[in-house]
């Protein structure tokens, strides 16, 4: 029951947050996506959203909307492997030895896309061990960014992903590369970040990023013929 009012209130917002699924529920073209921003010292990443999960979309654009993963940092970080964050825990005056537990109250269903795998710059969702969570339900806001896509290939299918950075990637390998306790993988030095969504136009988004959305070239081609 603890998760039950969470989740209803995340699928009411999903196409408040999501113009690409409002639109496709209409049957119309979308002509808008939300562009994430994270904000960090070693500079930004830009990260688009799947809408192939939409509760995992939903639920980051939320908790970005609300401020919530300013000042958290990143507190696991693994050379070759990934960078993983979000939790309230590590922003100031949080107790960082219980970094790694915590979350806003709640977890997310897990959402496995065939053909969505983890690659160099995926963004997924970070979560218990199957012995307590059989289910393999994603944390509430936890994320890991990959670093290493061979080395997190035993995660396809176990751990949602859900987004991916399309610009910004340099700034990974930068965090990845920090010096960091060996204990439990937190930097030495704070790797804080600021996180926004802005709802832009795709034209906008590819634009700014380079990203090319699905189908857009193949529209570009069959004017080019015409």
């Amino acid at each position: 029951m603890r998760n039950l009012i969470p989740v209803i209130l995340l699928s009411a917002v999903i196409l408040g947050f999501s113009p690409q699924l409002k639109a496709q529920k209409e049957g119309k073209p979308a002509k808008k996506d939300v562009l994430i921003t994270m904000t960090t010292a070693y500079g930004d990443m830009n990260i688009i959203l799947f809408d192939e999960t939409p509760k995992h979309k939903a639920n980051f654009i939320k908790l970005a909307e609300e401020g919530f993963y300013d000042q958290t940092l990143f507190h696991r970080v693994m050379l070759g492997f990934m960078i993983q964050g979000g939790d309230p825990n590590t922003k100031p005056g949080g107790n960082r030895k219980a970094a790694g537990q915590g979350g806003p109250g709640y977890t997310i269903p897990a959402e496995f896309v065939k053909g969505i795998k983890h690659e160099k710059g995926s963004l997924a969702a970070a979560r218990q061990n199957d012995r307590v969570n059989p289910q393999k339900e994603s944390s509430g806001s936890q994320f890991y960014i990959v670093h290493n896509a061979k080395a997190c290939r035993h995660l396809n299918g176990g751990y949602t992903v859900f987004g991916k950075v399309v610009k910004g990637i340099e700034v990974v390998d930068k965090i990845a590369a920090q010096e960091i306790n060996r204990r439990n993988k937190m930097p030495l030095e704070d790797v804080p970040m600021t996180v926004t969504a802005k709802n832009l136009s795709k034209k906008k988004i590819t634009k700014l990023t380079g990203y090319e959305y699905p189908g857009s070239k193949k529209k570009k081609k069959k004017k080019a013929k015409a």
